[in-house]
């Protein structure tokens, strides 16, 4: 049988979870949708799926299955009408900015028995895969401290920033649940800083430059560094020291050509973006979602996972302007 999947949301990474359906025999890309009428007609084309509302899509009975990657303010309504629909969902993080707002989302989530996966598309990547595995096979021994480097090669628009909730809730979200997945215990506090270094007409706004350390009851500490500008290219490596050892993941590069002269040694340059870096961490997270969707026991980033990386966020906002140490309770 193959499964029917509705894509709500034609933008950049809408593009990357339709070409993640087109590799699976299991599903196929029955219909798009998008507020931009040229982005869903052009993906539209490409995936010879069609186009309509997604009220459409998410009250079809051609449709077993719903991406959500729309605006980050339109995630909670559509996630309650694909789940009183009876649809399974993937839903691009965040549910919501607000946390209120997101456990009212859950409560519908559960009222429903509705099945709910959040787009922590790291957890599916190879390298940071192979990084759990090694904590949990025991070779570093008992988990002491995490350090994750995550920096994208250029800001985005200051309109996405301003909608997209800023540095700690659109990027270092995705930190924050990578912490949760390594650390192996949930964080109690939350110290941050945030400064504006590569733009300075976004004081006042959001952070560029920002870190954060997480620390949890028995004392595990991760510190997360993030940049909305590298030069060299999207650099994305993690480092986990324990009581037996260290184990830590660098930056796979598209072309693993290395040469050498009397000046040293040059190998080529990093992935550009997202896009590029995760293809293969899109596609197993695609495989993942629709495992799960018809019932396969599979380990997936659930409603609530996405819940605890927002008030992570929340908490590293509030530190970032206090200058003190937030306590959370996930």
């Amino acid at each position: 049988m193959t499964y029917g999947i509705a894509l709500l949301g034609a933008g950049r990474i809408g593009q990357v979870h339709a070409y993640a359906v087109s590799m699976n025999a299991d599903v196929t890309l029955v219909g798009v949708t998008d507020e931009v009428e040229a982005a869903a007609t052009a993906l539209a084309s490409q995936h010879g799926c069609e186009i309509n509302t997604a009220e459409h899509w998410i009250n079809s009975d051609a449709i077993h299955g719903v991406i959500i990657a729309t605006p980050t303010d339109t995630h909670a309504n559509l996630i309650e009408q694909c789940v009183k629909a009876g649809k399974a969902v993937f839903c691009e993080k965040p549910i919501d900015l607000d946390s209120a707002r997101v456990r009212a989302c859950l409560k519908v989530v559960e009222e429903n028995n509705g099945r709910l996966m959040i787009g922590f598309n790291r957890r599916f990547d190879a390298q940071f895969m192979s990084l759990k595995a090694a904590i949990d096979q025991g070779q570093v021994g008992e988990v002491e401290q995490v350090i994750i480097t995550s920096r994208d090669p250029a800001p985005p628009p200051l309109e996405y920033i301003k909608r997209s909730g800023g540095i700690f809730r659109d990027m270092m979200i995705h930190d924050f649940d990578m912490a949760r997945f390594l650390l192996g215990e949930e964080p109690v506090s939350v110290t941050a800083t945030g400064s504006c270094l590569i733009d300075k007409s976004l004081a006042g706004i959001d952070f560029d430059t920002a870190t954060a350390t997480l620390t949890t009851a028995t004392g595990k500490q991760c510190v997360i560094a993030n940049s909305r500008r590298a030069s060299y290219g999207y650099d994305q490596r993690a480092e986990v020291h324990g009581s037996e050892g260290m184990a830590s993941i660098d930056n796979p590069k598209p072309n693993l050509l290395t040469q050498a002269n009397g000046h040293g040694y040059t190998t080529g340059p990093l992935h550009d973006f997202f896009m590029t870096r995760y293809t293969e961490a899109y596609a197993h997270e695609l495989n993942c979602f629709v495992s799960w969707m018809v019932g396969e026991v599979v380990q997936v980033p659930t409603g609530p996972d996405g819940l605890a990386s927002l008030l992570l966020a929340d908490a590293a906002y509030e530190s970032a302007h206090s200058g003190q140490a937030v306590f959370v309770t996930l």
